[in-house]
């Protein structure tokens, strides 16, 4: 708030830059909030949407799990392995397909794994989860369209302590030399 204190010495830039920089921060929060809270519904109607496609499904193992976990390159759950599986779809035909399961798990043993109809899917954000990941975006969203408009106010400051610190020049220019001591020599 010291930009907004009386002060003898205070030039016109100074009260102009005090009036840019209070557009600027309010601005900045004004398009941090929107683009949140965009960015927070879109996430938010995304995952719930996903949430309606997919349903749980019961399959069954077609052949025994693997017993220890292979690790690659790719990295991978540790503690699940790779088993060939059957189930019946909503449109009851039959499908195969390939999941993680644990390991271990003997042929006719029953997982659930989730479908969007047809073709397997991996299971959607839980409501907690959908939450969790919705402030997240919502919230780099918001701080990402504040520092944009944050970023574009330092060019105009800038400008304004360049025009000040020309001004001072002149003014030293001027001033200066009568408060040089002169000396006979």
């Amino acid at each position: 708030m010291w930009r907004w204190r009386h002060n003898p010495l205070k030039r016109r830039s100074d009260r102009v830059e005090a009036w840019i920089v209070l557009a600027g921060w309010t601005l900045a929060l004004a398009a941090g909030l929107l683009a949140g809270t965009a960015a927070g519904t879109q996430v938010q109607h995304g995952l719930t949407a996903r949430r309606a496609q997919v349903r749980p499904v019961a399959a069954v193992l077609t052949r025994d799990a693997p017993r220890t976990p292979v690790m690659t390159i790719h990295g991978g759950d540790p503690d699940t392995v790779w088993a060939s599986l059957r189930w019946t779809g909503t449109d009851g035909r039959a499908h195969i397909g390939c999941t993680r399961v644990e390991p271990g798990k003997a042929a006719g043993a029953r997982v659930t794994v989730w479908t969007d109809g047809g073709r397997l899917v991996t299971r959607p954000a839980t409501a907690t989860e959908a939450r969790v990941r919705t402030a997240l975006v919502a919230g780099a969203a918001g701080l990402g369209a504040g520092g944009v408009v944050l970023v574009g106010v330092r060019p105009a400051c800038a400008c304004l302590d360049r025009r000040r610190l020309a001004e001072w020049t002149a003014e030293w220019e001027r001033v200066g030399p009568a408060w040089r001591r002169r000396t006979s020599g």
